[in-house]
């Protein structure tokens, strides 16, 4: 995108979000598909040029949540990594040594989900589920 376009707006709580920093790091976080950390972000926007701090790298990261353009998870270490994602509801399958990360859907899971919040009497039931494993290729260069 442009730097003389105006970027995407996106609604964080009650206010509306759309600077030159906020729109950097959406760009970066778009650049890969894989689950990345806001540190790794940060770093990267860094070494290209950009002067962005990290706590406005979480806040940003944070926004995209709140709205629905990221996906967060939380890894073994317990460390938050985040990516750009569809806004359909989907899981990831996600490569425990690369962070590659692919959306699946889970038809099976949803009407468990949807069986067990009738059967107990819940509305408005949410779900997240993530499954890790090893992708292909890091299988065939660990192998």
């Amino acid at each position: 995108m442009p730097a003389s376009e105006p970027g995407p707006t996106v609604r964080a709580g009650t206010r509306e979000r759309s600077t030159r920093q906020f729109n950097a790091i959406i760009e970066e976080l778009e650049k890969s598909p894989d689950f990345r950390s806001a540190q790794d972000i940060h770093a990267t926007m860094r070494a290209g040029g950009n002067t962005v701090g990290l706590a406005t790298v979480y806040r940003a990261l944070q926004s995209l949540v709140d709205s629905g353009q990221a996906d967060v998870l939380k890894t073994d270490s317990g460390e938050s990594a985040y990516r750009s994602c569809s806004q359909t509801h989907h899981h990831h399958l996600v490569c425990r040594w690369c962070g590659r990360a692919v959306e699946i859907q889970g038809p099976a899971v949803e009407r468990w989900a949807d069986a067990m919040a009738e059967k107990h009497g819940y509305t408005e039931v949410s779900h997240t589920l993530e499954l890790f494993g090893t992708c292909a290729d890091c299988a065939r260069q660990r192998a």
